[in-house]
């Protein structure tokens, strides 16, 4: 199926690993040059050579650490035409209300709720004025689901699907949709690191996380490029009457 995306260009936050990366790879295939944004210089290098070898596209990075607003506006300033913005930056911590502190709190929500927040508002203008964008929010399904030993990211990921809701509620009239995806568990670095927090809390052994996935759907982890190609059919034209909406991706969970 031709989404439709062949180039245009992409910019995604995050774009080094796990989603961001495998949305990249997707939006690659499809044709689309992406901007690679995370803060890990080496990481992104890394991930640009490996989608350049595979497709004949433009493959640009930055690193920015987009939990500081000046990082925002500088990659904003650097980053020309953006036709796709793809939030995906953020790993708040796991944790009880009580686990977790202030500091880390407002740390985490600088990166994942603000970072989301800023970016998109400082892009808008520009895509308003060519009257045409898309804006793709990967949020979490913990935002609607409140777990009370995720309490950070639930919360984060709960405000951030009203965000995306009341935005892309009212940016038709701009030509601009703005959508959000909120993945389950999915096979990433990150994944495994709460899977491991949730052993330890369960089983007294963070090793034993693997055994945690036996009760999810299909027996398993969705799959990062399972979300990317999710990503890609709402940013394309063929998911041209979508906007306001948020699509939960957790095998029925």
């Amino acid at each position: 199926m031709d989404l439709q995306l062949g180039g245009k260009r992409a910019l995604i936050t995050g774009g080094s690993k796990g989603i961001g990366r495998a949305t990249a790879e997707v939006l690659a295939a499809e044709g689309m040059d992406v901007l690679l944004v995370a803060r890990d210089p080496a990481a992104l290098a890394a991930t640009a050579a490996g989608i350049r070898a595979r497709w004949q596209v433009q493959v640009e990075v930055l690193a920015a650490d987009l939990s500081q607003e000046a990082e925002v506006q500088r990659v904003v300033a650097e980053a020309g035409v953006v036709d796709v913005l793809v939030n995906n930056a953020g790993a708040i911590p796991p944790g009880t209300v009580l686990q977790v502190d202030n500091e880390t709190w407002r740390r985490a929500w600088d990166l994942k709720v603000f970072g989301f927040i800023s970016l998109c508002r400082s892009l808008y203008p520009a895509m308003a004025a060519r009257k045409t964008g898309v804006i793709v929010n990967v949020i979490g399904a913990a935002g609607e689901k409140f777990p009370p030993g995720y309490i950070a990211g639930a919360a984060g990921n709960a405000a951030l699907m009203a965000f995306t809701r009341a935005m892309g509620h009212a940016s038709q009239k701009d030509g601009i949709r703005v959508v959000g995806i909120n993945p389950g568990a999915t096979a990433t670095d990150r994944q495994e690191m709460l899977l491991r927090h949730a052993a330890q809390e369960k089983f007294g052994d963070a090793a034993r996380w693997r055994e945690l996935m036996a009760p999810m759907p299909f027996g398993r982890m969705g799959l990062p490029e399972e979300i990317g190609a999710a990503v890609a059919f709402l940013a394309s034209p063929l998911s041209g009457y979508t906007t306001g909406t948020i699509l939960t991706i957790d095998g029925g969970a």
